[in-house]
């Protein structure tokens, strides 16, 4: 298989299409449950939703690999939308901390459970070492390129 990698346009496609599926997946959720919300608000509200009171534009920024401009566009959406609120943390100026509105804890609510389930349903064929395999395989084609 290897050896057949361009025969099959590269693993760029194949991830691509892949990634591609779980989007839709839960874009057809969001529109389900009649939530206008991008995946990449949805990922910046649940780490606001698990991080908590710690929650800091930087932090958020860091963890998901985007750069501050990006994450900054998608908060100022969520902003706009209601569902957190940023402001300073006490006692350090420079740091921006978001908070989830009510609105926004309602978001929360009413999506988490289906983002598990849709989550579970990603991995429902494999086991856990076959899973353990593919983030390992994963992680080494990231390592790839960046060495």
């Amino acid at each position: 298989m290897l050896n057949q990698i361009d025969e099959i346009q590269g693993i760029g496609l194949h991830l691509d299409l892949v990634l591609r599926k779980v989007q839709e997946a839960y874009l057809r959720k969001f529109a389900e449950l009649e939530v206008e919300m991008t995946i990449e608000q949805w990922v910046i509200l649940h780490q606001v939703y698990e991080l908590g009171e710690n929650a800091s534009q930087k932090e958020i920024a860091q963890t998901n690999f985007r750069n501050r401009a990006t994450i900054s566009r998608v908060i100022g959406g969520l902003e706009r939308k209601g569902w957190l609120k940023k402001t300073r943390f006490e006692g350090d100026q420079k740091r921006f901390k978001l908070e989830l509105t009510p609105n926004g804890k309602s978001v929360i609510e009413l999506v988490l459970p289906h983002a598990k389930y849709l989550r579970k349903q990603a991995v429902k064929n494999l086991n856990s070492s076959e899973f353990e395999t593919f983030l390992g395989v994963l992680d080494q084609i990231g390592e790839n390129y960046t060495t």
